[in-house]
């Protein structure tokens, strides 16, 4: 079992942006789950506008933020201008790694992420022990259903 958005029900990866949401997680947005938040474009735009901050691994080229292409109709957004490939991602890798960014900024960036990466871990580990304790229930009472059964047939 995988861990499920509390709103969209779909799952929920270790790249996605989530936050908490009624006792369980979801995406910040679900229509694009590996947006960058809020937060990270604006740090974008505050400390890497003057920069080159997205690498299209298919097309070997390199973009500042502005140059990045959207697609409206279809909701996606850091594209690359070639190809259309979501280079959201690389964005996301440059902004953890950007020495422009004052290191108190930088360091919280990357303990946000990693405390979300955490906790959809943590959700899964407890996804996976709650399904096997269900399994062990299930499993100890089709156990006594069969003793039943057979306690059943012994009797006259």
């Amino acid at each position: 079992m995988q861990v499920r958005c509390q709103r969209c029900s779909r799952p929920i990866t270790a790249t996605d942006v989530v936050e908490p949401y009624n006792g369980g997680l979801s995406h910040v947005d679900c229509k694009r789950p590996q947006t960058l938040t809020p937060e990270e474009r604006a740090l974008v735009f505050v400390y890497c506008s003057a920069h080159l901050v997205a690498h299209c691994p298919a097309c070997a080229l390199r973009f500042s933020f502005g140059e990045l292409a959207a697609d409206p109709l279809g909701g996606r957004t850091n594209l690359c201008p070639r190809c259309r490939r979501d280079l959201t991602e690389t964005v996301r890798t440059h902004l953890f790694g950007c020495v422009m960014l004052p290191s108190e900024i930088q360091q919280r960036t990357k303990d946000v992420r990693e405390a979300a990466q955490i906790l959809i871990k943590r959700s899964q580990q407890a996804i996976d022990r709650t399904d096997v304790l269900i399994r062990e229930a299930e499993a100890h009472l089709l156990e006594r259903q069969q003793a039943l059964r057979a306690a059943m047939r012994r009797r006259p």
